[in-house]
C-alpha cells in the first residue's frame, strides 16, 4: 500500500496544526458556527443531530493492521466503542468531542490518515474495487491510480470549490464491485482494439434526489492521458455546474440537461484545446514509483486446493456455509480472500467495535499479510488469505463476533445510520433494517434466498443508496410520521440500473411483513434456484411483485 513521503507527512501535520487552532477559536467564541463551518468540513467533521461526526478517508479502502488498530483506539478512547464503515470506504465517529477532534486528527496523522476530501464540493476520496490486487478477474491492479488521483485532486486549485461534492472510483474487473456507474465518474480500466490498457470514461452517475446512472463519454483513454481528460471534465463543470440550486448542483445534472452527444462534444473541445503547460503529464518514473508501493505481496507457491480447508468444511456445517458465503477466488493458487460481513444480527450495519476492529487486525497480521479493505457493502475483507489458514481465520472472527456467514444474501444489508444519528434523515434505518435481517435468522430459508441486496435510506439524499437494491427502502416524512417506499429492480454493478417506486409508503411495522411477501413471491416465480430476485423482476415485470407488497398493507 502507498507510503506518505515527505510532503504527504508535512501537509497532514500541518492541516491537523491549522484545525487545533480553529477549534480553540470555535470553543473560544472567536469563531462562530457559520465561520467555522467551511474549516471543520475541510477536515471532515460534519455537525449532525446530536454530536459533531467525523469522517475519515480510507483511499481506495486498503488498511494496515496499524492503522485499524489506531481506528480501533479513536473508537474507545474518544467515541463509544465503535465506528461506523461507509458505502465509500470511509470510517465514520459520531460521538467525537469537539474539543478532542484536534487529538484524534494528530493520532490519524500518526498512522497516515486524515479527514480531507471526505466532505466539501471537492473531489471526494477515490474508491475503488475492495478485491484490487488479488481478484482473478481483474485486468490489473487498479489502486496506482487511485493514488496518482488522489495525489492529483488533493488541493487542486482549480477545484478546491466545485459546484458540489464530486466522486469518483474505478475498477479493473468486468463485475462491477465499486458501483462505478452511479458515481460522478467511474474508471473502468479496460483493453483497447489494439491491446493497450486505457480507461472507459462513465460520468454523470450519482443518487440522491435525481438518480442517473453514469453514460460513457469517452470509450478508452490512455494511462498517459487520464489525468488531462479529467480535468477537461472537471474544466466543464467547474463552468457549466450550477450554484444557484445545491439540489441542481451535481454534474449529472449537468449532463442530462447539455445532452449526452452536446457535454461530450464539450469536454473533447476542452481536451483538445488544453495547451502544452496545461496538460498533465505524468512522467514514466513517476507511475513506477507509485506502483511500485502496490506490488503483489511475496505469494508462496502452494498447492491449488487445501485438504485442511475440505475436511473442515466436511467436519461443520456452520463453516461450511460461512466459506460458501464469505470466500471469493484469489488469482494465486493456494489462496483466497475472505469477506467480513458487518451485518450480524441486531447490529447497526456497517458498525464494528474497537475489539472487533482489534480483532480484525490482529488476524490480517497472522494470516492476511498485513492488508484490510473495506468494501462498498459496508464491510470488510481479508484479500490474501492462505487456503490451509482459512479454518484458524474463521475461529478468530467467531470469537470476536465477526463470523456472519451472510455476504450478498438478504442480511447484508447497506444502510445508512439514518434518524438515529443525522439531521438529514426523516426516518430511522438501522431499526427498520435490523426487523428485515430477522426475517433471514433461519440461515437455510437465506440460503435458499440467494443472492439479495437490500438498501435502505432515512432520507432522499440517499446514502444508503436504495436506488440500486435489488429492494430499495427510503424512509420519508408524512405529517411528522416515518413512512417507508419500496423500490424494486435496482442494481450498482456492471448493469447498474435505478429502482421503480412501488407506490404508497408503508409504516415501519408494516415494512419487513411486506418484504417477506415479496420474497416468497419470487421463490414461487423464479425460473431456477440461480435467478436472482433482480433477474425474476426483470423477467417477469415488477407487477407481481407490487401486488405481493402490498396484499396485506
Amino acid at each position: 500500500m502507498y507510503r506518505y513521503d515527505e510532503f504527504d507527512e508535512t501537509m497532514v501535520r500541518e492541516r491537523a496544526r491549522q484545525f487545533r487552532g480553529q477549534v480553540q477559536r470555535r470553543l473560544a467564541g472567536e469563531l462562530k458556527e457559520e465561520n467555522f463551518k467551511p474549516l471543520r468540513l475541510q477536515n471532515g467533521v460534519y455537525l449532525q443531530l446530536h454530536a459533531y461526526m467525523l469522517r475519515i478517508a480510507i483511499p481506495y479502502g486498503q488498511l494496515s493492521a496499524k492503522q485499524l488498530r489506531q481506528l480501533a483506539m479513536i473508537a474507545d478512547k474518544f467515541d463509544k466503542g465503535y465506528g461506523h464503515f461507509t458505502t465509500r470506504q470511509n470510517i465514520q465517529y459520531n460521538w467525537i468531542k469537539l474539543a478532542d477532534m484536534p487529538d484524534v486528527l494528530d493520532a490519524l496523522a500518526d498512522v497516515e490518515m486524515h479527514g480531507i476530501q471526505t466532505s466539501g464540493n471537492c473531489i471526494r476520496n477515490v474508491t475503488s474495487d475492495h478485491l484490487a490486487g488479488a481478484c482473478a478477474d481483474e485486468l490489473e491492479d487498479p489502486r496506482p491510480w487511485c493514488e496518482i488521483i488522489r495525489q492529483w485532486s488533493t488541493f487542486h486549485p482549480e477545484f478546491t470549490s466545485l459546484p458540489r461534492k464530486f466522486k469518483i472510483a474505478v475498477t479493473a474487473a468486468a463485475p462491477d464491485r465499486a458501483a462505478i456507474r452511479v458515481h460522478d465518474i467511474g474508471l473502468h480500466l479496460k483493453r483497447n482494439a489494439a491491446g493497450e490498457a486505457g480507461f472507459e470514461v462513465i460520468v454523470g452517475g450519482g443518487l440522491g434526489r435525481t438518480p442517473y446512472v453514469g453514460v460513457t463519454v469517452r470509450d478508452w483513454v490512455s494511462k498517459q492521458d487520464l489525468l488531462s481528460y479529467l480535468e477537461a471534465n472537471m474544466r466543464v463543470y467547474n463552468r457549466h455546474g450550477r450554484r444557484d440550486n445545491k439540489n441542481k448542483a451535481r454534474i449529472k445534472i449537468l449532463v442530462n440537461e447539455l445532452g449526452e452527444a452536446e457535454y461530450r462534444r464539450q469536454v473533447d473541445e476542452e481536451f483538445a484545446n488544453q495547451l502544452a503547460w496545461e496538460k498533465v503529464v505524468l512522467p514514466q518514473e513517476e507511475v513506477d514509483r507509485i506502483s511500485a508501493y502496490f506490488a503483489p505481496p511475496k505469494f508462496e507457491k502452494l498447492p491449488v486446493k487445501s485438504d485442511k480447508l475440505d475436511k473442515a468444511i466436511a467436519a461443520d456445517r456452520a463453516f461450511a456455509r460461512w466459506a460458501k458465503n464469505n470466500l471469493r477466488a484469489h488469482k494465486i493458487p493456494g489462496y483466497i480472500s475472505v469477506h467480513i460481513a458487518l451485518k450480524a444480527q441486531g447490529v447497526a450495519p456497517g458498525d464494528c467495535t474497537g475489539d472487533q476492529m482489534r480483532a480484525a487486525a490482529d488476524i490480517a497480521e497472522k494470516y492476511g499479510l498485513d492488508d484490510i479493505r473495506v468494501a462498498h457493502e459496508q464491510d470488510l475483507a481479508l484479500p490474501h488469505v492462505k487456503l490451509d489458514d482459512v479454518p484458524a481465520v474463521y475461529a478468530a472472527l467467531k470469537a470476536a463476533g465477526l463470523a456472519s456467514s451472510n455476504a450478498g444474501l438478504g442480511s447484508d444489508i447497506i444502510a445508512c445510520p439514518g434518524l438515529d444519528y443525522c439531521n438529514l434523515a426523516n426516518a430511522r434505518s438501522i431499526s427498520v433494517s435490523n426487523e428485515i435481517q430477522a426475517l433471514f435468522a433461519d440461515p437455510d430459508f437465506e440460503d435458499e434466498v440467494g443472492t439479495l441486496h437490500i438498501n435502505v435510506s432515512g432520507c432522499i439524499n440517499a446514502c444508503g443508496h436504495h436506488h440500486v437494491g435489488h429492494i430499495g427502502i427510503l424512509g420519508v416524512d408524512k405529517k411528522g410520521e416515518e413512512y417507508y417506499q419500496i423500490l424494486f429492480g435496482g442494481r450498482a454493478d456492471e448493469k447498474a440500473a435505478i429502482g421503480e417506486i412501488q407506490g404508497p409508503g408503508l409504516k415501519h411495522e408494516e415494512v419487513a411483513p411486506a418484504i417477506r411477501r415479496v420474497i416468497v413471491k419470487y421463490l414461487e416465480l423464479r425460473s431456477s434456484k440461480s435467478e436472482k430476485l433482480v433477474d425474476t423482476i426483470t423477467r417477469l415485470g415488477q407487477a407481481p411483485f407490487k401486488e405481493a407488497l402490498y396484499a396485506s398493507a
